[in-house]
C-alpha cells in the first residue's frame, strides 16, 4: 500500500469519526469552529502527511497561474461567475491545487446562487482549518486547506438544511479530479462517494 493509499484511508476513518460539526448560530451568528476542544487533539485527515506538501512561493509562482497563487497564498478572492468550478456539475472530487490533498466531493456541492462553488460539508472534517476572519470590516469564518495552508474561501450559515452550511470556496483553490479518473490519479479509496449508499 502506497504513501498516499495510506493517507487516503486515514481520511476515510477522519470522515467517520470526525465528522463536520452540527451546525447552530452562536449568538455572534457565526459558525462553530472544528478545532479542538482545549486538550483534545484532532488529527489531520491522514496519519502521514509526506505526500501533500507544499512547494515554496518560488517554485508556485512558476506551477500556478497569477490567480490560482493570489487566492491561494495571498488570501485573494475570484470573481463570481468568472471562475472554473462554479457551474460545474460533473461527478468527482475537487482536490487542493497546490498539494493534491482531498478536500470536497460534487456529492456535496450546490448552487448558492453566489457564482462561486458552494459546499454543504467537506469530505473529512480534518482536512479543513477554520479561523475568524476580520478583514475588510467583517467577521467571517475562513478555511483553509490542512496540509498546504492553502486560502480555500469562508464558511457561512446560510446553506441548505440540515446542516445548514454554505462552504464558498474559490475554484483557484481548487483542482477537480473526475470520478473516473480516481483510481487513475491515486484517489481510489474515495470511489466510495459515488457508490449510490455513501459507503465503503
Amino acid at each position: 500500500m502506497n504513501m498516499r493509499i495510506c493517507i487516503l484511508a486515514g481520511i476515510v476513518t477522519a470522515a467517520a469519526v470526525f465528522p463536520t460539526l452540527a451546525a447552530g448560530k452562536q449568538e455572534t451568528g457565526e459558525h462553530p469552529m472544528m478545532a479542538p476542544a482545549a486538550g483534545d487533539v484532532l488529527p489531520p485527515p491522514g496519519t502521514a502527511g509526506d505526500a501533500y506538501v507544499r512547494p515554496g512561493d518560488e517554485e508556485l509562482m512558476k506551477e500556478l497561474t497569477g490567480m490560482q497563487f493570489d487566492v491561494a497564498r495571498r488570501n485573494g478572492t475570484e470573481p463570481p461567475y468568472r471562475n472554473e468550478y462554479w457551474d460545474n456539475h460533473e461527478e468527482g472530487i475537487y482536490v487542493d491545487v497546490v498539494s493534491g490533498e482531498p478536500l470536497f466531493s460534487s456529492t456535496d456541492k450546490y448552487d448558492s446562487g453566489t457564482g462561486w462553488p458552494s459546499f454543504t460539508k467537506p469530505i473529512a472534517g480534518g482536512n479543513i482549518v477554520e479561523h475568524i476572519d476580520t478583514s475588510y470590516g467583517m467577521r467571517r469564518v475562513e478555511v483553509r486547506s490542512f496540509y498546504a495552508d492553502s486560502h480555500l474561501g469562508h464558511v457561512f450559515t446560510d446553506g441548505p438544511q440540515p446542516a445548514g452550511l454554505r462552504y464558498c470556496i474559490n475554484s483557484a483553490s481548487l483542482e477537480f479530479i473526475p470520478v473516473d479518473r480516481l483510481e487513475q490519479e491515486g484517489y481510489g479509496e474515495l470511489v466510495y462517494l459515488f457508490s449510490g449508499d455513501g459507503k465503503e
